[in-house]
C-alpha cells in the first residue's frame, strides 16, 4: 500500500523564480510580461533624445509696402547689386529688400520731411531727383518698368532671368538705355542701389543687415556705447558688433 503522503513528498519540487515566472505567464495568458515581471525580462530602451527646437521666426521680415510681385523684383535686383560671394552673404540673405520695403512704408517713402512743391527744375548731380513724385511712387514705376523691359527683351520677368541677363537689365537702367516717360531709368537705379547698400549696413532694427552679418564682413563694431577703453591701443581691435537692441535694458 502506497502512502499518499510519501507520494506527495516524492513529486514535490522546489519552486524556482524561473518556474514561477514561466508558469504564471502561461496561466495569465502572457499578461504578466506587461507587468513588473515583464520589466525584469525586457532590455530597457534608450530614452528618445529631445527634438531640436525650430528656428525662431523673424517677424521683422514682413512686407509693409511692396506687393509680393514687387518684392520678388526688388529682392532679385538687390542681390545682383550686392551679390553673395566668398566674403559673405548677399543682399537677399541680409534682407535688404525688406529694409527698402519698410522705408517706403514710412516717412522716407512719403518724402515727409522734404519740400515737395512746384516749380521743379533739373537738379545738380549731387542733388538727385527733383520732382513731384514720392519715393514710393518712383519704386512703383521703376519695378514695373524693370519687369516690362525684361519681358520685352528676354521674354521673362526680371526675377525669372539668369544672373547675367539681370545684370544686363540693371546696366540698361543705369545708363538710361531704357527710356521712361515719368522718370529717368538712372534715377530709379541710383535710388535702388543706394537703398540696397543702406539695407546691407543699417542697424538690423530697420529690417536689413540680418544678424549683423553686413557689419561682420567689414569688422564694423556697430552701435558701441563708447571707445574710450581703446583710444590708447596702437593696433586694430576687432570687436563683436552691437545693435541698438543690445543696449535695451531688461
Amino acid at each position: 500500500m502506497v502512502d499518499l503522503a510519501d507520494s506527495n513528498n516524492v513529486n514535490e519540487q522546489p519552486v524556482s523564480r524561473r518556474n514561477f515566472l514561466k508558469n504564471s505567464g502561461l496561466v495569465l495568458g502572457g499578461l504578466v510580461v506587461g507587468g513588473v515581471a515583464g520589466s525584469l525580462l525586457r532590455k530597457p530602451e534608450p530614452p528618445t533624445p529631445p527634438a531640436a527646437p525650430p528656428p525662431a521666426a523673424d517677424y521683422n521680415q514682413a512686407l509693409m509696402f511692396f506687393t509680393p510681385e514687387q518684392f520678388k523684383v526688388a529682392d532679385a535686383a538687390c542681390e545682383r547689386i550686392f551679390p553673395e560671394d566668398e566674403l559673405g552673404p548677399g543682399a537677399k540673405a541680409l534682407g535688404a529688400a525688406y529694409f527698402i520695403d519698410h522705408q517706403l512704408a514710412g516717412d522716407w517713402g512719403f518724402n515727409a520731411r522734404e519740400y515737395m512743391q512746384a516749380p521743379f527744375f533739373p537738379g545738380e548731380i549731387t542733388q538727385g531727383y527733383q520732382g513731384r513724385l514720392k519715393r514710393r511712387e518712383i519704386f512703383d514705376i521703376g519695378l514695373q518698368e524693370m519687369n516690362n523691359y525684361s519681358n520685352s527683351t528676354h521674354g521673362k520677368r526680371f526675377y525669372e532671368l539668369p544672373a547675367e541677363q539681370q545684370d544686363a537689365v540693371l546696366k540698361a537702367f543705369e545708363t538710361d538705355e531704357v527710356k521712361l516717360t515719368t522718370i529717368s531709368a538712372s534715377t530709379f537705379f541710383n535710388m535702388l542701389r543706394a537703398s540696397t547698400i543702406e539695407g546691407v549696413y543699417a542697424d538690423p532694427l530697420y529690417g536689413g543687415n540680418k544678424n549683423m552679418a553686413g557689419w561682420k564682413m567689414k569688422n564694423f563694431p556697430g552701435n558701441q556705447m563708447a571707445y574710450t577703453q581703446l583710444i590708447d591701443k596702437p593696433e586694430f581691435v576687432k570687436m563683436a558688433p552691437l545693435s541698438l537692441r543690445d543696449h535695451q535694458q531688461h
